[in-house]
């Protein structure tokens, strides 16, 4: 049975792509310690502030 996983990040300027390489492995260790054999999508969004500067993202995963 398919199955949803999301993982959550906030993003500081000038860290974002140590932010962003921490977020790859937090999922990649989840995929490992949970045996996921089947990922059948994975998606990125951002989430703003109310001036629309981008401060977090989102991403999930459906695996089997």
């Amino acid at each position: 049975m398919p199955q949803v996983v999301t993982f959550t990040s906030d993003l500081r300027i000038y860290k974002t792509i140590g932010q962003l390489e921490e977020l790859d492995e937090k999922v990649n260790r989840y995929i490992k310690e949970n045996n996921v054999k089947t990922i059948y999508s994975v998606s990125d969004a951002v989430t703003t502030d109310d001036s629309g500067a981008t401060i977090g993202l989102i991403r999930v995963m459906a695996f089997d």
